[in-house]
């Protein structure tokens, strides 16, 4: 009887310990301001800045994990961490392999830059964009020749050295890039609206940890919280939150100022 008391103590032990093992976030940190690598060499941005309050409310013990962005969907799946916040915007397409919790960044444009304004995007054109993202498979479909690659710095890169016309990616990684270019970047033809915001992506299984999320999403937008950390990363002319949970300009929004 003593052993069996033993065993089960044991069991108890090693149960607690699995249940407190961390949910490890996987960020790219090269996608300013959605995610990038601070000073101190770590993670840091909207994205991480979003997980941390979400885990609070959560009550999770969350670690974070940078991942490249062309390997972070098979390492999810392949359990190398739990979820990813890497300003993943939400698709069809992206839900057949994982479930995603609502978003947390509203629909937001996508754009083209050029070092001139009247540079052709369609046929003919070669085009930038990151690998497996919604503005590769826009481009794609486009007319234009896509020319992929891992990072979106490259993708930047791509146009200044003249391996590609233009550059096609979300208009909130771009704006900073066409505003601190000395009007070396330009915008080209229209913003292109694409997906259903971002979401933080989990795997179908973790329904639990889904759950947990959505909560404290809801939660954050109600209260105005999660306006207030998208106006401390992007501000002026900002896509907000309104009540209903739609995108909102800022006189609609409830916007509280994030703590710290």
């Amino acid at each position: 009887m003593k052993r069996l008391m033993i065993a089960a103590a044991a069991m108890a032990m090693t149960a607690g310990i699995a249940a407190a093992d961390p949910v490890r976030i996987a960020s790219e940190g090269a996608y300013p301001p959605f995610n990038i690598i601070n000073s101190a060499g770590e993670l840091d941005g909207f994205d991480i800045a979003v997980g941390n309050e979400i885990c609070k409310r959560a009550e999770l013990d969350c670690v974070w994990v940078k991942n490249d962005w062309d390997s972070i969907l098979p390492n999810l799946k392949s359990s190398n961490f739990d979820a990813i916040m890497a300003g993943m915007s939400i698709t069809d397409e992206r839900k057949q392999e994982i479930d995603f919790t609502q978003n947390y960044f509203p629909p937001a444009p996508s754009a083209y830059a050029a070092l001139s304004a009247d540079t052709n995007v369609g046929e003919g054109a070669v085009v930038s964009a990151q690998t497996a993202t919604l503005q590769a498979g826009y481009v794609a479909e486009s007319g234009a020749t896509l020319l992929e690659f891992a990072s979106p710095d490259e993708t930047l890169a791509a146009v200044r050295n003249g391996e590609a016309d233009a550059v096609f990616s979300d208009k909130d990684f771009l704006e900073p890039a066409v505003n601190e270019s000395n009007g070396e970047l330009v915008w080209v033809g229209e913003d292109v609206p694409l997906g259903d915001g971002m979401g933080v992506g989990v795997r179908k299984s973790d329904t639990e940890l889904r759950d947990k999320m959505n909560a404290a999403l809801t939660e954050m937008k109600e209260d105005g919280t999660l306006n207030g950390l998208i106006e401390k990363w992007f501000g002026e002319g900002a896509i907000y939150f309104g009540a209903d949970g739609q995108p909102a300009d800022k006189a609609d929004a409830k916007i509280t100022p994030p703590a710290s």
